[in-house]
């Protein structure tokens, strides 16, 4: 597979309507910005006629690649295929609903060229529903506290990365919004630049309150995966020890006690000290199984699907 310049990775599930507009888009810029690039387009499984009208593009234009994965896997499996697949040595992702503007590619190109090794957009004047601006505000405010990454958007699919950078990163889950913590924590460098953000025309948003869930979810395993990864005994050691300790604690007041000659037998204190103590052992027992599996277990399976690829 032949190195190109550049790569526009467009992950989609059912966005037929915006597909040939999309392209239409996307192509003057590509021309003016580099002679070596392509354009892959990820079917997640979509239901309408999107990989037919995909199929026409790339039977019109050899510059696109379509890969049509068997089911809807998600956002970040539909990333993580074209990844796989990307040969630009700067991978820009969009998405399919004509929202993200491709003339914004030039402005990420020339940030990556001050050193960073990836750019993430910020939507500064987000033109959606409240509903689902406020909720994401809240979303970033939270990944940037526990995270420490100074990033506004985190949920903005416009973003440009040196190919080190996703060759590096492994996705699942809704971890494709958190790119840029672990990115981060991998020591690479992250830039932002504000971008423009269009209406929705055509089409219907596939966010719903469950994703919102499930990515705040993703955030503990997020901080887990950048922090404890190769060292949970740090993590499940530290809060095993002081449960560990309270109850032991708790014993021996039970047990001075009792010296005193107080019975100690019906009280609920006693049992609540046994408990954590033995609570406590499980947790840091976990946290030695874990430090097991870590040191001798990867991630090497994709957690996707492929039908077909048109290259």
């Amino acid at each position: 597979m032949s190195e190109k310049d550049l790569s526009v990775v467009v992950p989609l599930f059912d966005e037929e309507v915006n597909l040939s507009q999309l392209y239409a888009r996307i192509k003057p810029v590509m021309e003016d910005l580099s002679k070596s690039y392509e354009i892959i387009f990820v079917d997640d499984g979509s239901s309408d006629d999107s990989f037919s009208i995909l199929e026409d593009l790339h039977t019109k234009d050899k510059t696109i690649k379509v890969i049509q994965l068997r089911r809807n896997f998600g956002k970040a499996s539909a990333l993580s295929a074209g990844f796989k697949y990307a040969s630009g040595k700067v991978i820009i992702t969009m998405d399919a609903d004509l929202q993200d503007d491709p003339k914004e590619i030039p402005n990420f190109v020339k940030k990556l060229d001050e050193g960073y090794d990836l750019v993430s957009g910020w939507r500064f004047k987000r033109e959606d529903p409240f509903s689902k601006t406020i909720s994401s505000r809240l979303f970033n405010y939270l990944t940037s506290i526990f995270t420490g990454v100074r990033v506004h958007d985190f949920n903005c699919g416009f973003k440009a990365y040196r190919k080190e950078v996703i060759k590096d990163v492994s996705l699942y889950g809704e971890l494709h919004r958190y790119i840029p913590v672990l990115a981060y924590w991998r020591g690479f460098k992250i830039g932002e630049i504000r971008v423009r953000h269009h209406p929705r025309i055509y089409g219907k948003s596939k966010y719903g309150i469950r994703r919102l869930f499930r990515g705040l979810t993703d955030l503990v395993t997020v901080i887990f995966l950048t922090k404890y990864m190769t060292k949970p005994l740090h993590l499940f050691g530290a809060i095993g020890v002081l449960v560990f300790l309270i109850g032991l604690i708790i014993n021996i007041y039970l047990l001075f006690i009792k010296f005193l000659g107080e019975g100690i037998g019906d009280r609920p204190l006693l049992l609540l000290g046994v408990l954590l103590t033995v609570i406590g052992f499980q947790i840091i027992s976990t946290g030695l199984i874990g430090e097991m599996i870590a040191g001798t277990k990867g991630k090497d399976k994709e957690d996707y699907v492929i039908r077909r690829i048109l290259d």
